[in-house]
């Protein structure tokens, strides 16, 4: 029987394993030594506020994961995003403003939320959004980017705002990245790595795994690859099939083992880097963790929903306070009962289940 694996503690270990290896690596940086060390600090407050809610009754996430905007400027293979038309070529009218969404890092702030994921579309179209988030120096904000438009100015903003965390998609090689991303993107990500690495930026990498590169991209190969140019964590994500076509990318029990035992193996073998796998974590922790158990996802139009992959939202914190969209009837339907638990054929349960989250908002 395999041991219990606690997501939430590995979470929290691993940014603070991240936290105590850059101090080391930047002593002779004062500047990102004085925000690690404060950020250090602020991480095991937030704890302690999860920690008293959590007596007094309340569960409170850690993570929150923010869509910022619906525009993006690819379009990758399979994109379950623009399959599900949530993701668009041009900026969309009625999108969150920076200010609104200020408001929404500090109530997150105050809540003891410790990570705000910064997604799309392309997060880093919306400069003003990233800058406000800047400003909340006791959260870390992890932004999920194609990579296509870091530049000189974006290297100055993650120079002066440390909490800033670009994490980039990569497929694998150049062949699969760019098959999938578009011609180029492959070489653009490479030197992305290369300029922050010889700027002493943290950064981090996006894999989405299928069953064409689920091998590749556990290998010590591409992982040496990218230790080497200074990455410090790798996330891999599922691919979750949205169309019949595209059932065949997706990982069965066979790669989702693979990759698993893989991730077990490089925590023990390479903890240089932080390793998640969503949702393949998910069954050792007790099933997903969405809906607020351990993450809720807010569209670029303020809805709460439960995940990225689970589009639905009974509130919008347009007009409500991020703590009563946590209680709103829909999270806690699907946290009071077994959806979230469910057995499933693996990949996302609430994307598999979607017609039985559907009933949920009748």
């Amino acid at each position: 029987m395999k041991e219990r694996f606690d997501l939430q503690e590995y979470l929290s270990n691993g940014i603070e394993g991240v936290v105590t290896q850059a101090l080391k690596a930047t002593l002779k940086n004062p500047r990102e030594s004085a925000f690690l060390l404060k950020f250090a600090a602020a991480s095991r407050a937030a704890s302690g506020k999860r920690r008293t809610a959590q007596r007094q009754g309340e569960h409170i996430p850690s993570f929150l994961i923010a869509s910022i905007t619906s525009q993006c400027n690819l379009h990758c293979a399979g994109c379950y995003s623009r399959c599900n038309h949530a993701t668009v070529d041009s900026e969309p009218v009625g999108q969150l403003t920076s200010e609104e969404w200020l408001r929404i890092f500090a109530e997150a702030d105050d809540l003891g939320i410790s990570f705000i994921i910064l997604a799309g579309g392309e997060p880093m179209l919306r400069r003003d959004i990233l800058e406000a988030a800047g400003k909340r120096q006791n959260i870390l904000f992890p932004i999920f980017t194609n990579g296509t438009y870091m530049s000189e100015r974006y290297f100055e903003l993650f120079d002066k705002c440390r909490n800033l965390l670009p994490v980039m998609s990569i497929e694998g090689s150049r062949e699969i990245t760019d098959a999938r991303r578009g011609g180029g993107i492959y070489e653009k990500l490479i030197a992305n790595m290369e300029a922050l690495h010889s700027r002493g930026l943290v950064f981090g990498a996006s894999v989405t795994v299928t069953t064409q590169n689920y091998r590749e991209v556990t290998s010590d190969a591409f992982l040496d690859s990218l230790a080497a140019r200074g990455c410090k964590a790798v996330i891999f994500v599922e691919y979750v099939p949205v169309t019949d076509d595209s059932r065949e990318l997706a990982p069965g029990d066979a790669e989702r083992e693979f990759l698993m035992d893989g991730i077990r193996r490089l925590r023990q073998e390479r903890p240089d880097m932080v390793y998640i796998a969503f949702p393949g974590d998910e069954k050792s922790s007790g099933g997903c963790v969405a809906a607020g158990r351990g993450f809720f996802h807010i569209n670029s139009h303020g809805g709460a929903e439960p995940c990225p992959f689970s589009p639905y939202s009974d509130v919008n914190v347009r007009n409500t306070s991020l703590r009563e969209a946590l209680h709103s009837p829909l999270f806690t339907a699907l946290r009071s009962g077994d959806l979230l638990r469910d057995d499933h054929e693996g990949g996302c349960v609430l994307y598999e289940k979607r017609d039985l989250v559907e009933a949920l908002l009748r």
